[in-house]
């Protein structure tokens, strides 16, 4: 089993300028663990339960792109992108060239988006749930076909239509994985079933993660796709090692991990990670290298 962090929070006590080097900081303290991924959040306005609009927070291609040139191994992401953000086909491009500036380490995470406020509040249409996850699917298929270098042509879709799916330079690696944030069982499952190399559940109990795990099992049977060869990650709500409690944490994930689960992605609970990183997610990474998942 792997680890990986998460920045959602983006306000250095030493004022915006120190943005960079607390960035900086972060991604060498993460490679240093021996972490396998590293993400910062993807929203215009920081959500309300960490501050709302009033706290910082940086744009995340931007910033994965700064977090690229201050790593060498770690996956890069954004955890997750909403699909209303940005045009898919300027979002394939954008995903492309964090691929090559970072040497084949991108990763695409995506979802519907959810919060309305920041929309509404710089002028960016937030239609329906069901809308945007029609637009989801869409943007899925716009991204694989403009990652293949045999695909210049069109692509006519119901809200998007690109008269030449052309993205040059192609990706470093193969195709940059793709996963979907979302534990949504009848429309999030079933496009991670159809399109997606990674998904990304957020875990409240080993009962409740086996039921989703399941339920994307069957819509793999459905599309014919191979439910082993889809990475399973979940992002960890618990206590046990924010408060540093390693061997509780130990125990938890060795249950996660029998389940499947291959990456726990976890959250430094303070403004600077990268002691943190240092003190509790290293350790964490030598006990869960030892769990097999």
């Amino acid at each position: 089993m792997r680890l990986g962090i998460h920045i959602p929070w983006f306000g250095a006590p030493q004022g915006h300028a120190a943005l960079g080097p607390m960035l900086a900081a972060a991604g060498s303290a993460a490679e240093a663990a021996g972490v396998s991924w590293l993400s910062v959040m993807d929203h215009y306005f920081q959500m309300e339960e960490l501050g709302g609009p009033e706290s910082p927070m940086p744009e995340c291609y931007t910033s994965l792109g700064f977090l690229a040139a201050c790593t060498s191994t770690v996956q890069l992401g954004a955890l997750v992108t909403g699909v209303t953000y940005r045009h898919p086909g300027l979002l394939a491009k954008i995903v492309v060239t964090l691929d090559n500036l970072s040497g084949g380490r991108a990763a695409l995470g995506i979802g519907a988006a959810w919060y309305e406020r920041e929309h509404r509040g710089l002028g960016v249409p937030f239609p329906s749930a069901a809308e945007r996850f029609e637009r989801l699917e869409e943007t899925l298929r716009v991204c694989r076909q403009m990652w293949d270098p045999q695909q210049n042509g069109p692509f006519n879709g119901r809200y998007y239509q690109l008269a030449e799916t052309r993205c040059v330079p192609p990706p470093v690696s193969a195709r940059p994985e793709i996963m979907i944030g979302g534990n949504g069982e009848k429309k999030t499952l079933k496009l991670v079933a159809r399109y997606a190399g990674a998904c990304n559940l957020i875990v409240t109990s080993t009962a409740e993660t086996a039921r989703k795990l399941d339920v994307l099992r069957r819509h793999c049977d459905d599309a014919g796709r191979d439910y082993t060869q889809i990475r399973k990650s979940a992002i960890y709500t618990g206590d046990t090692l924010r408060s540093g409690d390693l061997d509780a944490f130990t125990r938890e994930m060795t249950r996660y991990a029998g389940l499947g689960i291959d990456t726990v992605i976890v959250s430094p609970p303070v403004p600077e990670p990268a002691p943190w990183i240092d003190d509790q997610a290293a350790p964490a990474v030598r006990r869960l290298a030892e769990l097999s998942s």
